[in-house]
């Protein structure tokens, strides 16, 4: 990735054309900028989600906020003890501890842009989850990893059952 390293009070400049891309059809992430680049101010990627693909399975972070906001299509996501439906030009935050997931809208493609704040160092994460979805890492090398990401797998019965109905909110 080809990134403008920012002094003290530099501005972080990534093209789209030089940022990583992970995955590919149903589920691609590009990184943009990981806490490092950032000072620790946030993480920030965008994901392109094929029509009903699953993005992120419920979890929660401990120490950050995570936004998102619409690009194009719609996203289902669990937000607590809710699922809602985001379209294109909405945001939703979810605050430190609240179980969340996302998913694109079932028949509908999403196309979000993700930050997290403060900034996790989270660029390795989804290289992992990559691996693993390529059956290169293990589920156990994925749990291990909860704490050092801040990301933190839990079951929502809520979640699971709007998936496999196909509904939303």
């Amino acid at each position: 990735m080809s990134l403008i390293h920012p002094a003290d009070h530099d501005a972080v400049f990534v093209r789209a054309a030089d940022a990583e891309v992970l995955g590919g059809s149903p589920a691609t992430v590009r990184l943009l900028a990981d806490s490092s680049a950032t000072h620790g101010a946030l993480s920030t990627q965008r994901v392109t989600l094929g029509r009903g693909a699953d993005g992120a399975a419920p979890h929660r972070h401990t120490t950050a906020s995570e936004l998102f906001y619409v690009l194009g299509g719609a996203l289902q996501v669990l937000a607590g003890e809710r699922v809602v439906t985001a379209h294109e030009g909405d945001l939703i935050v979810v605050p430190p501890h609240m179980p969340h997931a996302f998913a694109a809208v079932p028949d509908i493609e999403a196309d979000v842009l993700i930050v997290v704040t403060p900034g996790v160092e989270r660029f390795d994460y989804f290289r992992l989850l990559t691996r693993f979805g390529e059956g290169e890492a293990t589920l156990e090398e994925l749990l291990d990893a909860q704490e050092r990401f801040d990301n933190h797998f839990l079951d929502s019965p809520l979640w699971r059952e709007t998936r496999t109905a196909g509904g939303g909110g």
